[in-house]
């Protein structure tokens, strides 16, 4: 009834002792050869899923200013800035210009307009503009934002970088 490894004979104990060598190689080879298909798609998801969130983030930082210049009753200039990854929200005042919000974005997204600067009007009017949102690795997809002259912001997959 004592069915242990110690009880079996001395050949069938070698023969059942684990994986050879062999197995183990090709085992190892077909992993790698998975491995080498599947990173080129994660490195492309990864700088997809980069340009998706700065277009986002500054969406999100477009619809702010548009909100606040109406709140505040008065214009608001937003900015961006590639070399700091910076996003600005500051109230264009006669007395000068305070920063209202500021936002940061992925260091490997890449933001093209022709202007770096728009001014949001509490008329809920605004400088119409298109930014398109890259990624530095060129497999990405790009993503554009677009503000209109009375302020809508939408974004749509597509532009070149």
């Amino acid at each position: 009834m004592n069915a242990s490894a110690n009880n079996l004979p001395l050949k069938q104990k070698m023969t059942s002792s684990g994986f050879t060598l062999i197995e183990l190689m090709v085992t190892i080879a077909v992993l790698a050869i998975i491995v080498s298909i599947a990173a080129p798609n994660i490195s492309t998801q990864l700088a997809n899923q980069r340009v998706k969130s700065t277009a986002a983030i500054f969406e999100n930082a477009l619809k702010e200013a548009k909100v606040e210049s109406v709140i505040r009753r008065q214009p608001l200039e937003f900015s961006f800035d590639n070399s700091k990854q910076s996003i600005l929200i500051k109230s264009k005042n006669a007395g000068g210009s305070s920063p209202i919000e500021s936002y940061t974005y992925n260091s490997k997204s890449i933001i093209k307009a022709s202007k770096t600067s728009i001014t949001f009007f509490p008329s809920k009017r605004a400088e119409a503009v298109t930014y398109t949102i890259c990624d530095s690795e060129k497999s990405s997809i790009a993503t554009q934002v677009i503000v209109t002259a009375v302020a809508n912001i939408t974004t749509v997959a597509g532009g070149s970088c």
